[in-house]
């Protein structure tokens, strides 16, 4: 083979290796490719992932990314409603859900989506006092997560989450914040203190009360048992007392004479019933002279 022939055989295979470059693309699994064909494409020139061809010279690809990803807006300066500046920053979380508007519709997506958060921000935070843009950033996430996504739906892209990421207010308001904590606190403090207190005051008076009724309980059981020993000593007594004849009483009556002769006193005043419980003691004292005699005799 001489050295023009080698020289084609070369070119050729250059060219060939130049042509399969051209034709053969890999699409990733998060990718999608969108082919112009003649500077023309539609939703049948969009490929999946895979290996690919495409004709040389008459198609041009363009990938396309549809994995999630976030974009950061940076601080904004916003006037609420009751004209009280702030400045917030905030993510927005996105994806493209059709490759083909994306390329077609947008020249920068990203970009778009930028300056469009920033007056949809102006225009959702405008409506707000300040209090509620504080107290409400879920609500304004969810707002500027629904306006956005309408806007981007013809691009081809799809918003899926919205986060503020901080609100800085005016310094004076901040200092009235601080101000206001400080206050609330103090407030809980001495909110929690009385209650404390009255808990405590509460809890005094259950225990005065409970001794009071473990007391007035043990009192009564005490007088309860008193009574059955003094009930217990009437029935001894009485039971006792049944056993007991006119001989025993009389025996009793001359115990009581003898004591009152053995005492120092030479004057006695005794009660005319007093004769009358002598009776029965003369009555004994003459039977039992009248049985003697009668045993001598």
């Amino acid at each position: 083979m001489g050295p023009i022939a080698f020289a084609i055989v070369i070119a050729i295979l250059f060219l060939g290796l130049i042509l399969l470059y051209l034709s053969v693309r890999v699409v990733n699994q998060y990718e999608r490719l969108v082919v112009f064909r003649f500077g023309q494409t539609n939703q049948g020139l969009v490929r999946e992932p895979g290996l690919r061809f495409l004709i040389p010279i008459v198609d041009r690809p363009v990938k396309v990314n549809i994995a999630e990803t976030f974009v950061e807006v940076p601080s904004q300066t916003t006037i609420t409603k009751d004209n009280a500046p702030v400045n917030i920053d905030f993510l927005i979380y996105w994806r493209i859900v059709d490759a083909l508007p994306s390329v077609v519709n947008v020249a920068n997506f990203v970009g778009a989506l930028v300056g469009v958060a920033t007056t949809t921000l102006r225009a959702v935070i405008g409506d707000l006092l300040l209090d509620d843009v504080l107290a409400k950033r879920e609500q304004i996430n969810e707002v500027l997560r629904t306006k956005l996504d309408e806007i981007t739906e013809n691009w081809g892209g799809k918003v899926t989450r919205v986060e503020i990421r901080e609100i800085i207010p005016p310094r004076d308001i901040q200092e009235a914040m601080n101000r206001q904590m400080t206050a609330e606190r103090i407030r809980r403090a001495a909110i929690i203190e009385s209650e404390g207190a009255r808990q405590a005051a509460i809890n005094v008076a259950e225990g005065q009360k409970q001794a009071e009724i473990l007391k007035a309980e043990g009192d009564r059981q005490a007088a309860i048992l008193r009574a059955e020993g003094f009930r217990e000593a009437l029935t001894q007594i009485f039971a006792a007392a049944k056993g007991i004849d006119q001989k025993t009483m009389a025996l009793q009556y001359l115990e009581a004479l003898k004591s009152i002769g053995a005492s120092a006193s030479t004057k006695w005043v005794i009660p005319a019933e007093f004769t009358a419980l002598l009776r029965p003691v003369t009555g004994y004292i003459n039977e039992t002279f009248a049985s003697e005699g009668a045993e001598r005799a």
